[in-house]
């Protein structure tokens, strides 16, 4: 059964913010703990920490100082839509958020979407009013397990500015 979600929390960038990392939606155990990529078994944080040489963050205090720390601004597509627990393929009406407002108060010059579920939906709603082409990258969802972590890691790579 699908129910309506909105994104309830904020996007973590500061003026100093040069790449921008956005997702879809956060998963029903990240709306749960209130912060980005919160699930145990995701690959979001121990990835970007490999590829900052940095330690892994673990409270949210610790990864919005992670993410200040290598000037990474992180936010997710959708702002509100009708989903069934965290499945990216049962998003249906979409409500994306203003990704602008982070454009227009930050030095982000790269935008990268993580998985294919954020990517389609920023080439469909963000793209025509931002006009800035996102990067794929793969998802670490751990229900994207066929990608091995060095893989992973190798593709994250790019974020390094």
């Amino acid at each position: 059964m699908q129910e309506i979600v909105f994104h309830e929390f904020e996007p973590v960038y500061d003026k100093n913010s040069t790449i921008l990392i956005l997702g879809s939606i956060p998963s029903l155990k990240s709306r749960e703990e209130g912060f980005y990529y919160g699930h145990p078994k995701n690959r979001f944080w121990q990835t970007i920490a490999k590829v900052y040489d940095d330690e892994i963050p673990k409270s949210i205090e610790e990864k919005k100082a992670f993410l200040y720390r290598h000037h990474i601004a992180l936010w997710d597509v959708i702002a509100s839509c009708k989903i069934h627990k965290s499945s990216d393929s049962s998003i249906k009406n979409v409500i994306a958020n203003d990704i602008n407002i982070i454009l227009n108060n930050s030095k982000v010059t790269k935008i990268f979407t993580l998985g294919k579920t954020a990517t389609s939906l920023y080439q469909k709603y963000c793209y025509p009013k931002t006009k800035v082409e996102s990067i794929y990258l793969p998802s670490t969802s751990p229900a994207n397990c066929k990608i091995k972590d060095e893989e992973l890691l190798s593709q994250f790579m790019i974020t390094r500015v």
